[in-house]
């Protein structure tokens, strides 16, 4: 006999049924047993009785989060014991057979509520009994329809799905990499890729024209906010396209990823509005301007792009840095001042940030595809010819052969459920996050390595040993 969900087998009344889980809970009306079976589908009522005396024995010793498999047949629930609550309410099991696959000690957390109440360290130290919760368990669920959507939405535009290395050349892209260092190439290293950011720019080099990857980046940043050191994006790149081919094949995307797993929800606006970066911040004082005309409505969705981003900004120094990234295209009006580095103050760049809520949940730009495009912006930042060829010769030489104009944006997964699921932070829609300083309690991680694998690297440890902290039960 095969296995059904519970809320599968819920449809086959009459009929024998096997279904495996959870205990949910354990109670005893007069003589007879009742616990809800737990599964990915929902819980089920099976009832024990007396008569059926091996499974009635068994059943008496059951506990909460024990895992079994039960068959037996599906009958309708009396009238007066009907849950009009739950998908299964109208219906349980009587048992014929009980077999326990696995027993629980009691867990160190409650699973009944949200859990926002449970500390989060403890949370995330026992993380797999956490995401037994429902509202756990239905994050992830959505994170997967949502994934899937976005990758069945791009094939029907044309997009190939490609991917691109983890292992790479550490880089100046506006944040510190994670280093990885190389055993067979003593006293050399990869970077973790902060975004597939210059291999999927060299894709358009390459001809493939429109590509798309669920991109896993990663950012050795100082703790701020709700960050992680590792999170996923929905990463683009289309040639031959301007700003508005790029803002309206997104919005296009957003809008039916809304209507398709989100229909309670309202869009505030569509077309979404537009604006600019240097009016944002006079209204809104932030370049993520939450436009909701309806505060308290959380069902309310506020979509609009900010565009005409400055391409530099001053740095404490005094010299210059990019506002976004310096693979952008200044807007066609700048370009000459671009070339000629004057007026840099003033120089717009292509950007466009596409923001939910008050949240960014998206940026991107027109790329420059010329050579001297790109070396002009690293040589106004201050960084002189022969470092420029090492850290991004690759890139420069590229550019020499025929490289079309292109474009693209990189929206952030974990963001966007996060806003669309209700949810605080984006800790609460990854399956296995870190602490806001990069620690991860469940594996105790980051940890010390064994001194044969730093020899084997040829490094030497030189900074204090800090005790990692545990989570309090």
């Amino acid at each position: 006999m095969h296995r059904f969900l519970v809320a599968e087998a819920a449809k086959h009344i009459g009929e024998k049924v096997k279904v495996q889980g959870w205990v949910n809970n354990w109670r005893a009306h007069g003589k007879i047993l009742f616990i809800d079976l737990r599964d990915i589908s929902g819980v089920m009522q099976v009832v024990f009785v007396p008569s059926n005396k091996e499974a009635y024995e068994t059943a008496k010793n059951l506990r909460a989060e024990w895992v079994v498999e039960i068959e037996g047949q599906i009958v309708k629930r009396p009238e007066n014991m009907v849950n009009p609550k739950i998908v299964t309410g109208q219906v349980e099991l009587s048992v014929d057979a009980l077999k326990v696959l696995s027993e629980s000690e009691t867990l160190p957390l409650s699973i009944d509520g949200d859990g926002y109440d449970i500390g989060e360290e403890i949370r995330m130290k026992y993380r797999y009994i956490d995401l037994r919760r429902q509202r756990m368990n239905q994050n992830l669920i959505m994170r997967h329809k949502v994934i899937r959507f976005f990758r069945d939405f791009l094939n029907s535009e044309g997009f190939a799905e490609i991917e691109t290395p983890i292992l790479t050349k550490s880089t100046p892209e506006g944040a510190r990499d994670y280093v990885v260092p190389s055993r067979m190439n003593p006293g050399n290293f990869y970077a973790l890729p902060q975004s597939p950011q210059q291999y999927k720019q060299l894709l358009m080099v390459g001809g493939l024209e429109k590509y798309f990857q669920i991109a896993r980046c990663f950012r050795d940043e100082d703790p701020r906010g709700d960050r992680q050191p590792e999170f996923t994006q929905l990463d683009m790149e289309m040639s031959f396209v301007e700003q508005a081919d790029v803002m309206e094949l997104v919005e296009r995307m957003l809008i039916a990823l809304v209507k398709t797993h989100f229909p309670h929800k309202k869009i505030q606006e569509i077309p979404f509005p537009r604006i600019n970066y240097k009016d944002a911040m006079a209204q809104y004082k932030s370049d993520r301007p939450d436009i909701k005309k309806d505060k308290n409505d959380k069902d309310l969705l506020a979509f609009c792009w900010v565009v005409d981003f400055p391409f530099f900004e001053k740095t404490e120094e005094g010299g210059w840095t990019f506002t976004h990234n310096p693979f952008s295209m200044p807007k066609p009006e700048f370009l000459d001042d671009l070339l000629k580095g004057k007026n840099i103050a003033d120089i717009l760049t292509t950007q466009y940030d596409i923001v939910l809520n008050g949240f960014e949940i998206g940026g991107g730009s027109i790329r420059a595809h010329r050579p001297e495009i790109l070396h002009k912006v690293f040589e106004i930042m201050g960084h002189k010819k022969e470092a420029i060829y090492e850290k991004f010769g690759h890139m420069l030489e590229a550019f020499k052969y025929g490289a079309p104009p292109h474009g693209g944006i990189a929206p952030g997964i974990d963001r966007i459920i996060a806003i669309l699921q209700n949810e605080p932070n984006i800790r609460e829609v990854i399956a296995f996050p870190k602490t806001g300083d990069g620690r991860d309690f469940m594996m105790q991680a980051p940890s010390e390595i064994d001194k044969k694998q730093l020899v084997e690297l040829g490094i030497k440890t030189s900074a204090p040993k800090k005790t990692t902290k545990k989570a309090k039960k």
